[in-house]
């Protein structure tokens, strides 16, 4: 079970993508290595990390990609200076998960945490995402 968590979560943070008006956080366009660690409060046992990389650009700044079986809406998108806010809504083959995104960015860097509840069991995930810059797109 934790380990399916963990991957709903981890593929949730790459599954998301937003459109937003306006000139966007201060970030550098470019591939960035995105690392996503997991926890569930109440547990004592910790996720191990996991690690992608992705091209992130001034239009797509949030880390993206698809999951199957799992569909996931983001709503209410919100850009405070260099800080992103979100809320999320996905339904599938696992259950249905709602939740909270924040991420902040630095320039070539990005800490946030996007928090998750499982409806079916009542299950909780906060996943702590840092990014930082490694190079060119190709």
């Amino acid at each position: 079970m934790l380990r399916k968590l963990l991957v709903i979560s981890v593929v949730l943070l790459t599954s998301l993508s937003t459109s937003i008006a306006g000139s966007g956080p201060n970030m550098q366009e470019g591939k960035w290595e995105v690392t996503t660690r997991m926890e569930m409060p109440g547990m004592s046992t910790s996720m191990p990390a996991v690690t992608s990389t992705q091209c992130l650009t001034k239009k797509d700044f949030v880390p993206q990609g698809s999951q199957q079986g799992q569909e996931c809406k983001i709503t209410k998108t919100k850009v405070d200076g260099n800080t992103v806010t979100w809320t999320v809504k996905c339904s599938g083959q696992g259950g249905e998960l709602t939740g909270t995104g924040r991420m902040t960015y630095s320039g070539s860097s990005f800490k946030g945490t996007i928090e998750m509840t499982m409806t079916q069991p009542n299950v909780k995930m906060i996943s702590h995402i840092n990014g930082h810059l490694i190079g060119d797109c190709k």
